[in-house]
């Protein structure tokens, strides 16, 4: 796409974010963030757990205000740690989002041509594996079915789960179109226990590996497929949101409880373990909730709108805790402007990691987990096929590759209804500048995917 003409008077700019939208974060990013103290051994790396959710409304948790789910062990989370609010993602899609979380970057650098991670990408686990942490996934990969980029290619020891899609949680299998079988794998090769339930499954192996590290630094993934279709809750998930009337939403909210049981179930082993003040635990979602037709149409994201596949809130915008007791302080919400790319950074300093090398698009956000007036990002990105967004503040100004444009007072309309783009030009104006030049960093540099409509 060309250039947006804003033509008029524009307004003075605000000093943008480079590590956001002019795309660059120093060797020295360590220093960026002070260090949030130390874990109870001193010289002790940190554990890190990170739980990601498949298909999540923006606001479906009940410390998120769903009063309809029930969620009592993210709640917990939430009540131990940081709940952030303004949380972004990258794409509200399933695999420039994962590819983004494990390597701080923008997905259009990710040369994802072949829909996955390409080899020569250097994810945090590769980079904790090779500080001494013992590092697993367990859960859907989405980056990738080929060896040369599963996950044993890409920094993990372990891996039990399925590369790509979707699956029956009972029978493993991927139901849909030509690449239809079974679809579970253990390391490098296929693998069958038919009949376990999948999220059970998954949570088995995590508390399995946390038992037998515990003496050492870990990195665990789980990215778990709930509550991505097929909606196939447990019978007493079902029973505990049997109060909820419409049946698209039940379901939805059952798999939703299936994923909360999951996460009390890990927080447990941690715990079993004398692991607690030792572990860093964080959750979010990939993208917001689906509305394909398996999905149900359960999830929810209000007050805000769309969904997966969209750039409007309730598309990217996401859940996030952040828990590591006697560190990050506890009950305590975050409203600065984050994303997903900065948790690598921000992960990866507290293991004593270096960040130097490829170019890495987040922030570390030490600060901004010490403070709520510090700033990891004046403005943020997106784009998603023709789409694009940019958001600085309270403005979020959004287009469609066609010339259309919107603007948006995320104050005062966080359901994006009110078009403010002619009233309120000189914002608009702005922020197509912010937008331009984040494009034209994205276009100087040589990985990213020419495909893409910048």
């Amino acid at each position: 796409m060309a250039d947006l003409d804003a033509g008029g008077t524009r307004s003075e700019p605000v000093p943008m974010s480079r590590r956001r939208c002019l795309g660059t974060l120093g060797a020295g990013l360590a220093s960026l963030a002070l260090p949030l103290g130390s874990c109870a051994a001193p010289g002790r790396q940190p554990n890190i757990v990170l739980i990601v959710a498949d298909d999540l409304g923006s606001t479906d948790l009940g410390c998120y205000g769903a009063s309809d789910l029930r969620t009592p062990h993210l709640d917990t989370l939430a009540a131990r740690g940081v709940r952030f609010t303004d949380h972004y993602v990258t794409a509200p899609a399933c695999t420039p989002s994962r590819a983004s979380l494990l390597t701080g970057r923008e997905h259009a650098r990710l040369l994802q041509r072949n829909l996955g991670l390409e080899a020569e990408e250097t994810t945090i686990a590769e980079m904790l594996r090779g500080a001494g942490y013992r590092t697993a996934i367990f859960g859907k990969w989405h980056l990738g079915v080929p060896a040369e980029v599963s996950p044993l290619a890409q920094g993990f020891d372990e891996f039990v789960g399925f590369k790509v899609g979707a699956l029956d949680n009972h029978t493993h299998t991927y139901r849909w179109g030509a690449g239809a079988g079974h679809r579970l794998w253990k390391d490098d090769r296929e693998y069958h226990e038919d009949g376990v339930y999948f999220p059970d499954l998954v949570t088995r192996e995590a508390r399995e590996f946390i038992g037998r590290n515990s003496g050492r630094p870990f990195f665990l993934y789980l990215p778990y497929n709930q509550p991505h279709y097929p909606l196939q809750p447990s019978a007493t998930s079902l029973e505990a949101v049997a109060h909820i009337s419409d049946p698209g939403r039940r379901q939805y909210a059952a798999c939703v409880h299936v994923l909360d049981e999951a996460v009390g179930n890990v927080m447990a082993a941690i715990e079993a373990n004398g692991l607690t003040q030792d572990t860093i635990i964080l959750f979010l979602s990939d993208h917001g909730h689906s509305v394909e037709p398996d999905s149900l149409s359960g999830g929810q994201s209000r007050p805000y709108r769309g969904h997966k596949g969209t750039l409007l809130e309730g598309g990217i915008r996401v859940p996030c805790i952040a828990s590591w007791p006697g560190t990050y302080p506890a009950g305590t919400v975050r409203g600065q402007l984050v994303s997903s790319m900065d948790w690598l950074p921000t992960l990866v300093t507290h293991a004593g990691v270096s960040t130097a090398g490829p170019v890495i698009d987040g922030a570390s956000l030490g600060n901004v987990l010490r403070s709520s007036t510090a700033v990891a990002h004046e403005s943020l990105c997106w784009t998603y096929g023709s789409l694009w967004a940019v958001r600085e503040g309270r403005w979020k100004l959004m287009g469609d590759g066609l010339d259309q444009v919107s603007l948006y007072d995320l104050h005062e309309d966080p359901g994006e209804v009110h078009d403010l783009h002619v009233e309120r030009h000189d914002i608009f104006s702005h922020l197509a500048d912010v937008r331009n030049r984040w494009a034209e960093s994205l276009r100087q540099d040589p990985t990213v995917i020419r495909e893409l409509d910048l």
